[in-house]
């Protein structure tokens, strides 16, 4: 089968910026490639990993950063201030790396309360000083009413990696292993249900937590993690198509192992929403050597946030390079594909 079967047609072009471009599917992928990464162009930022690694002076250090603009700002199990800070630690736990610092930059809507951003500074603070890390630099800005929806967070961060750890896309073999860790697509039904004020029979909590932790615990035992990445915008199926873009390797996953709660389930049935493409924020794949799947799997399921720890998939040898197939119940190979935006957005 050529690539000209596999790829749907391209979306019309457009000379403004749409939502959709920031959605982390077709039309953002496009974005980047086409007018942001050749102008930065160089070699760490072609890795196309959640953090830079750089050398320092012989110690490899990590740098994220990522900006937040979730609405609404509070939401079932998280508010815009633990989100900024779980996803900033979450991309550099996603390199290998443990954080150390953190910067926060707010950009505030004229009007906007004081005691709720009192409230958002404040979760921050909580969720940083749990995770053992500093916030130690920022900027405050404030715009015109009705200019900035409530508040919007840039956070950057920095954390150390160890001389043996070498977590990144390129690192993909044959054969690994892909491991999740918890359940799909929590965190935007929760951010969606509350957005909408639909109610359900069951309460939706976002899986907004800090991943390092469970990171450097598999560090510390000694796994050989070739890859790691955090299902944000895009979900499960995006992050899984832009590693085997960037490997070029054919991932295969199998359907009936991927762990979707039914109540989450039930409404992505009921909005017409697949939870494959739909953002988590502690959920998080690994790629690891077939050979240490068991204590992979067995240190996972030790922490509060792998105990749902299972292999959703394998790393094939097929002339299939930089193709995602999930291996439905009825038997039939389904091909993932980005969508061109996002289902859900403003959910980060």
């Amino acid at each position: 089968m050529s690539d000209l079967e596999l790829n749907c047609p391209l979306p019309l072009q457009y000379e403004q910026i749409v939502m959709a471009h920031g959605g982390g599917g077709r039309l953002m992928q496009q974005l980047l490639d086409s007018i942001i990464q050749p102008v930065f162009n160089n070699p760490i930022l072609n890795q196309k990993h959640d953090s830079a690694v750089v050398n320092i002076n012989g110690s490899k250090i990590a740098l994220t950063t990522d900006s937040y603009v979730v609405k609404p700002l509070f939401f079932p199990g998280g508010d815009i201030g633990k989100l900024a800070v779980c996803g900033t630690l979450n991309d550099l736990a996603m390199s290998g790396a443990k954080p150390l610092y953190l910067t926060c930059s707010l950009i505030i809507e004229e009007g906007f309360p004081i005691a709720e951003l009192k409230r958002i500074v404040e979760s921050m603070q909580q969720t940083a000083a749990q995770a053992g890390v500093l916030i130690v630099t920022g900027d405050t800005k404030v715009v015109d009413n009705g200019k900035g929806d409530g508040v919007f967070i840039n956070t950057a961060g920095i954390g150390i990696i160890t001389d043996n750890v070498d977590v990144k896309p390129g690192n993909i073999q044959v054969g690994d292993s892909i491991i999740l860790n918890s359940d799909l697509a929590r965190h935007g039904i929760a951010v969606m249900l509350e957005r909408e004020g639909l109610k359900f029979e069951h309460h939706i909590e976002s899986d907004c937590a800090n991943l390092s932790g469970i990171v450097q615990e598999l560090i510390q035992a000694g796994v050989e993690i070739h890859c790691m990445r955090d299902l944000t915008r895009g979900g499960l199926a995006s992050g899984l198509i832009e590693l085997a873009t960037t490997s070029r390797h054919h991932i295969e996953v199998t359907e009936s192992a991927l762990p979707i709660h039914q109540d989450v389930n039930s409404a992505c049935e009921i909005l017409g929403f697949d939870p494959l493409y739909i953002a988590n924020e502690g959920a998080f794949v690994l790629f690891v050597p077939e050979s240490q799947t068991a204590q992979c799997l067995a240190i996972l399921r030790r922490h509060p946030l792998g105990e749902q720890a299972i292999q959703i998939g394998q790393v094939k040898s097929t002339h299939a390079q930089g193709m995602v197939t999930l291996q439905t119940a009825m038997g039939i190979s389904r091909v993932l594909d980005l969508l061109s935006g996002e289902q859900l957005p403003r959910i980060c």
